[in-house]
């Protein structure tokens, strides 16, 4: 796969646990997706760990600290936009909540952190000296960003008057409707929406980050062996690839994938 120099706006850019054992969480990872980590101070007391898959970044770890006592450990995705505080004034005025007002980090970047009208938090990345993943949908890498949501009609009438994303429903049959986030123009699509199933009660909007594999019943397995609970067990989509579903042993959801092409 290409190495990423730079990521468009309106794509998915990043992924970033927050945990509450980040030692733990490494070990976990490092032996279910390859990753070798790096660890980075970030501030007072603070250690941000950025995973590398090769030679190159593809998400990062942190402890949560004081201030996020009470959320439960969680993947966060980021959205690459021009202009971060456009976009953020953007999302308040469609709805959403903004949980974080755009702040510079350090010199890398400026982000804040949105919650959707139906519940969902988001990050919004504008680059400075990082772009984001060097490495997507490699094996150990970022490969699809997915939104579960209670309310698909209102979450998508606000993803496409934020980032102007295209929304193409698809029947999946018992499953229900799957819709496909997309760019005007551009082939491939940024990511997916489902709504929130019965046997998902209880369990917020959110959005979930997919890491490819080479094989899901083997990292399954393997995740189960870790220490890590399967949600949902390997599965094939017709025509498109094989998934899971699981929780690291912190207690944050992920899935593994691999495409069957």
């Amino acid at each position: 796969m290409p190495t990423y120099t730079k990521h468009e706006p309106g794509t998915f850019s990043w992924a970033e646990l927050a945990t509450t054992d980040a030692a733990a969480a490494k070990r976990f990872y490092g032996k279910l997706l390859g990753w070798t980590c790096e660890d980075m101070p970030a501030g007072p007391d603070m250690i941000y760990t950025m995973n590398k898959v090769g030679d190159q970044y593809a998400s990062a770890v942190y402890k949560m600290g004081e201030g996020m006592k009470g959320i439960p450990p969680h993947w966060d995705s980021y959205v690459t936009v021009d202009d971060v505080d456009a976009t953020s004034k953007k999302a308040v005025a469609n709805g959403a909540e903004l949980l974080k007002e755009p702040f510079d980090v350090m010199d890398v970047g400026r982000m804040s952190v949105i919650q959707d009208p139906t519940g969902a938090v988001l990050c919004l990345w504008t680059a400075k000296k990082h772009i984001g993943a060097g490495v997507i949908h490699d094996p150990g890498a970022m490969t699809w960003n997915e939104l579960f949501t209670s309310d698909v009609d209102s979450a998508g009438k606000f993803y496409a008057s934020t980032f102007g994303w295209t929304l193409t429903p698809h029947d999946m049959g018992p499953m229900g409707t799957y819709t496909l986030f997309g760019r005007a123009g551009q082939k491939n699509n940024v990511g997916g929406m489902m709504p929130l199933g019965p046997h998902m009660k209880g369990v917020p909007p959110h959005w979930l980050v997919y890491f490819a594999v080479t094989d899901v019943d083997a990292s399954a397995k393997l995740a189960g062996e870790l220490g890590g609970k399967i949600l949902s067990p390997p599965m094939d989509i017709p025509n498109v690839g094989r998934f899971a579903v699981i929780q690291d042993p912190q207690s944050a959801a992920f899935a593994i994938y691999k495409g069957a092409h």
